[in-house]
């Protein structure tokens, strides 16, 4: 991968230098060069590049403290008394956030089931029968219930109505899904989580395709000052090297283990977008280059033998992040944020780059102590 790397020359470095000065010689009016490290920095244009080269994006992306710090950019896209329409399973958080700007800014929200074509384009046409939306907010796979939207119609359905799109490709990541190729206005991620990929930054990025928009979402960054620190964009610049070797391995982890968690008597239902009669198979084998690395899967015996499960496992980490490189799980119902439509017995695994066999070995014996 070259994207972010400086310009070849004799003696010049392979990768671009840390630098963590937040202050920059400057004299007269402000113009392209950095002036103060609110506002840009050249510790972050590395990566911001190398991530919009992933995303097809024809603007640098723009760097933020975390993947909530960008979520929020991109919903400030919203005017106060706006309309948004946005996944009922979408991260927890974000779903959050959407009633804060309900609260503050008099923004109506609206959920929907995202899998549901007919349904978000009617919401977004006319749902409250005043006025189209200003924005669709898209997460697929969603977040934890993996559902599979149909990105190309609901961008064009929604553009119809006079709608920005935005979507959170944190699950997917650019190298199985690139919503901008699909026409999508704006591509949220949690640099946290696939990105960087070693559970060791706390990061997010917003990129859009319209200047005018980036515009709007950088001035948001540097007037709220949710920004990022050299030193966590030059660790995150490192893992994105590494991303394609990460996402093959963990993905074909996820698509065998989904396979044999079906298959076993002690798992009650499987989501994994990979596993021929999932719902959403048909659309991500067609619209998507994988099927990501996550799975839901919901134990015989409720709620109680999800969290002895989880207590039972040895190899894989009882955690609340996802998309390192070891593999994770939780029971998401024990947030009482969590979305209502979620089952109290759903367990999210992110699987990581372990050994499969190791991996399943945990899981069975785990199943098998717990029955």
């Amino acid at each position: 991968m070259t994207a972010g790397r400086p310009d070849r020359g004799q003696g010049a470095p392979l990768n671009p230098p840390l630098v963590l000065s937040s202050t920059f010689v400057s004299q007269g009016v402000p113009g392209d060069e950095p002036m103060y490290g609110r506002a840009d920095t050249p510790a972050w244009h590395a990566f911001e590049g190398a991530l919009a080269a992933l995303e097809a994006c024809p603007s640098p992306a723009l760097v933020l403290g975390s993947g909530m710090g960008a979520i929020a950019a991109a919903l400030s896209l919203v005017p106060p008394g706006g309309r948004l329409v946005l996944p009922r399973h979408s991260y927890q958080v974000t779903l959050g956030y959407a009633a804060d700007l309900a609260r503050r800014s008099g923004v109506q929200v609206e959920l929907v089931d995202v899998a549901d074509t007919d349904e978000v384009l009617s919401a977004v046409r006319d749902g409250d029968g005043t006025r189209p939306a200003d924005l669709l907010w898209v997460e697929s796979p969603t977040n934890p219930m993996l559902e599979v939207a149909d990105l190309p119609a609901l961008v064009v359905g929604a553009h119809e109505a006079g709608a920005l799109v935005a979507v959170d490709n944190t699950f997917a990541t650019p190298l199985v899904q690139r919503p901008f190729e699909h026409g999508a206005d704006v591509v949220v991620h949690s640099v946290t989580k696939y990105l960087a990929g070693h559970s060791d930054v706390v990061l997010g990025a917003v990129l859009a395709a319209d200047p005018a928009v980036r515009a709007r979402l950088h001035e948001y960054r540097t007037v709220h000052g949710a920004i990022a620190g050299p030193f966590e964009v030059w660790l995150a610049l490192r893992g994105l090297r590494t991303l394609a070797l990460r996402v093959e391995r963990a993905q074909a982890n996820a698509l065998e283990l989904a396979r044999r968690l079906a298959a076993h008597p002690r798992v009650l239902a499987v989501r994994h977008p990979g596993l021929p009669d999932d719902p959403g198979h048909a659309r991500a084998t067609k619209l998507m280059d994988g099927y990501g690395s996550i799975i839901g899967m919901r134990p015989v015996g409720g709620p109680d033998a999800a969290d002895a499960l989880v207590d039972a496992l040895r190899l894989w980490v009882p955690a609340t992040s996802l998309g390192g490189v070891e593999s994770t799980l939780e029971r998401r119902r024990r947030f009482t944020t969590e979305s209502v439509t979620v089952p109290e017995d759903l367990l999210r695994l992110s699987v990581g780059i372990e050994d499969v066999e190791d991996l399943w070995r945990d899981l069975e014996d785990a199943l098998d102590r717990t029955a």
